[in-house]
């Protein structure tokens, strides 16, 4: 499996409360899309979160969050999340937040 079923349930609990979540398996990981876009994911060695550019420096601060860049190439607005910070509730929920943020404003699909 190229990601950890662990971190996905980890992931599908912390969204459970928020309506239009599903999945889709894609780039060798599992992402959750909120109304048609992507939100999260988990991926191997870690996770995912659409933060937005705006959001990018403050998603940064927290440890264990870095940049997404899975071709070696930076990818604006995405954040790669460690499996510590994926287990650690607070800068799990952090980050969620700022995805969650920038997710609702964008239009659904």
């Amino acid at each position: 499996m190229a990601f950890s079923e662990q971190h996905a349930q980890i992931l599908r609990a912390a969204l459970s409360d928020l309506s239009g979540v599903t999945e889709k398996k894609m780039f060798g990981g599992l992402c959750f899309m909120l109304n048609g876009n992507m939100l999260c994911g988990v991926h191997k060695g870690g996770g995912m979160a659409r933060v937005g550019k705006d959001s990018e420096a403050a998603a940064l601060e927290l440890d264990g969050v870095e940049p997404l860049s899975f071709t070696g190439r930076r990818m604006g607005g995405m954040v790669d999340v460690s499996e510590a910070s994926i287990e650690h509730d607070g800068i799990r929920d952090a980050v969620l937040t700022l995805a969650r943020e920038f997710v609702e404003s964008l239009p659904a699909k």
